[in-house]
């Protein structure tokens, strides 16, 4: 009895699987019913949408390359209708039913449609689903999806889900997901709309919580408690995250400001801080740092095209030792003979940096020079809600700490580095026991101007270079070195990244002139308070 039981059961089950595997089925795509409203036009072109999409997860490879050349016969106005609605695909001499692909005579009116605005827009929805499903490049699909996201009503979530498993991008497969969470909160599923609210909850950005405050004056979600609750829920988590996100994105973007300018005036705190030149050309050393960069970037080119992504690093030596040989050069000639006459230093210095920049506009010419970035130094990865970091400013924070390290090592590590404060502190009493002061005059010059070319070569590929440049950092170079306080460099870093942040905070609010004249007071205001700067070096003149 029991045996007859199972197998009565088995026997039931079999006939079920049997009756409804057809039913559950995905249908193939209706040929002949395709064709047929592509030839009728007005609503009869609207259900061939329909139901391709609709019989697109039942595709096979053979319907998916009919469904393409149909839709792009159509498209190219390839595709010829007679009267009856039938239509074909004229090939030579003869024609092939549009259908089936046999070949047939063409029929005396078989005239090609001509696709109105309107059966435009629904052939752009016809040709985004193929896309979706055919094997196309990553940005034809990313580009399909972003059309079928103004259809999302039309679009069958098995359409979406075949297309997932077909993916092998990345990129691709996280925009199917997103746009099939986009359709789960429009189902008529509560519990498929929970599951969307807490699938678009986890992309903590400014897009999905505008996505999920605009379901909020959506009647199906005030009507349902529990769905209301979710969302609300999600609203609150995102919220969070955004505002997380926000303030990482704010601190990171002072740090890449701060970076700019400590390494605009790192050189300077050298300069200005041991013997008391106040250099406007420093500047114009910026920018023959950048040219210099670009023209190691052009000589990798020519001699080894393979290794042109390798050109920043190769050029940071080249790019140091250019600008402070031309440093010794400028403190040899000209500076060495002024140092008691501060006025004539900043005459002299102003008339180098003229020379300087009409000496690099006749060699170079006036444009802006065009840099190579690396790959490593394009694009960025995304941390937590808006908060995306960028490689090249990334590149800019840990070539400043790494400058700021090795200027501070020099300083405090070598003889060269004890000499140089020995004079700093007291120039009469070095030169007592046998330091050149000199000497190391000029030296720290020219390690102060080989430190600004190499700020113009972190500064290439993320600013304009062209003559003109070294006037957007020399002013703000000497704001940073009286605010950190004249010869520090710790007080120099100190001063930049804070002015960075302040730029950068406020600018967003009140714009980029008004964030440079309140950071402006704000110095002036620090001066006020502490005349020496924020952190003062003893024994400076």
């Amino acid at each position: 009895m029991r045996f007859g039981l199972k197998t009565g059961a088995a026997l039931v089950a079999a006939l079920i699987c049997l009756v409804l595997g057809p039913v559950r089925a995905e249908a193939a795509p209706d040929r002949a019913a395709i064709v047929n409203g592509l030839c009728q036009g007005g609503p009869g072109l609207s259900q061939a949408a329909d139901q391709l999409l609709t019989g697109l997860p039942g595709a096979t490879p053979d319907d998916l390359a009919w469904a393409n050349r149909v839709v792009g016969a159509f498209a190219h106005r390839q595709l010829l209708c007679s009267g009856d609605g039938r239509g074909y695909l004229a090939s030579g001499a003869a024609g092939l039913d549009a259908a089936t692909l046999a070949p047939v005579a063409l029929p005396a009116d078989a005239t090609a449609p001509f696709p109105s605005l309107r059966a435009r827009i629904v052939l752009e929805r016809m040709e985004a689903a193929l896309a979706l499903v055919s094997p196309v490049a990553p940005s034809a699909t990313l580009a399909a999806i972003g059309t079928l996201q103004q259809h999302n009503d039309s679009v069958p979530p098995a359409l979406v889900s075949m297309a997932i498993a077909r993916s092998h991008d990345a990129q691709v497969t996280k925009a199917l997901r997103r746009f099939g969470v986009l359709q789960g909160l429009h189902a008529p599923d509560t519990a498929q709309r929970i599951a969307a609210i807490h699938d678009l909850s986890r992309d903590t950005t400014s897009d999905a919580l505008g996505q999920l405050r605009s379901l909020r004056t959506d009647p199906g979600y005030a009507a349902d408690p529990a769905v209301a609750a979710a969302l609300d829920q999600g609203i609150a988590h995102v919220q969070t995250w955004v505002h997380v996100g926000n303030v990482l994105a704010l601190l990171y973007n002072g740090l890449s400001a701060g970076s700019i300018l400590f390494m605009s005036a790192i050189g300077l705190a050298v300069i200005f801080g041991l013997m008391g030149v106040i250099n406007l050309a420093q500047g114009e050393l910026i920018m023959i740092g950048a040219y210099t960069a670009y023209c190691v970037q052009q000589v990798v080119r020519a001699v080894a095209p393979a290794y042109i992504s390798l050109y920043p690093i190769l050029a940071i030596p080249v790019v140091f030792l250019v600008t402070a040989a031309i440093g010794i050069i400028i403190e040899a000639t000209v500076i060495r003979h002024l140092y008691r006459r501060p006025l004539m230093t900043l005459l002299a210095t102003w008339g180098i940096s003229l020379l300087l920049i009409n000496l690099v506009r006749v060699g170079f010419g006036p444009q802006n020079l065009e840099f190579i970035t690396p790959s490593y130094l394009t694009g960025g990865v995304s941390v937590v809600g808006d908060f995306f970091v960028t490689w090249n400013h990334l590149a800019a924070i840990i070539f400043a700490v790494l400058a700021f390290l090795g200027t501070l090592a020099l300083l405090r590590l070598t003889s060269l580095g004890l000499f140089i404060r020995g004079v700093t502190q007291n120039r009469d009493m070095a030169g007592c026991i046998g330091v050149s002061a000199r000497r190391i005059d000029m030296l720290a010059f020219g390690f102060g101007a080989g430190l600004a070319g190499l700020a113009g070569l972190a500064v290439a590929p993320i600013y304009n270079v062209n003559p003109s440049m070294g006037a957007d950092f020399i002013i703000d170079s000497f704001m940073v070195v009286v605010l950190g306080g004249v010869g520090s460099l710790v007080g120099t870093a100190i001063a930049a990244f804070g002015i960075g942040l302040v730029n950068v905070g406020i600018e967003p609010f009140y714009g980029a002139v008004a964030a440079k004249v309140i950071a402006l007071l704000l110095i002036i205001a620090i001066i006020q308070w502490r005349p020496e700067g924020l952190i003062a070096i003893k024994g400076r003149r």
